[in-house]
């Protein structure tokens, strides 16, 4: 089961396989993150915290 590396928040293997490289198995960020977004092939802090 994949989690964040960033929150340990479960995610999917479909979400894996689309937004990590092909030899990583943990995303570095996920839409769970508060404090994290993708930004290309980086990651950075969030501009503004995500309300849910």
């Amino acid at each position: 089961m994949p989690t964040c590396q960033n929150c340990g928040s479960f995610v999917t293997t479909d979400y894996v396989r689309v937004f990590t490289p092909n030899e990583v198995d943990r995303p570095r960020v996920c839409p769970a993150c508060e404090d994290l977004v993708r930004d290309g092939a980086d990651v950075r802090e969030a501009r503004a915290t995500r309300s849910t």
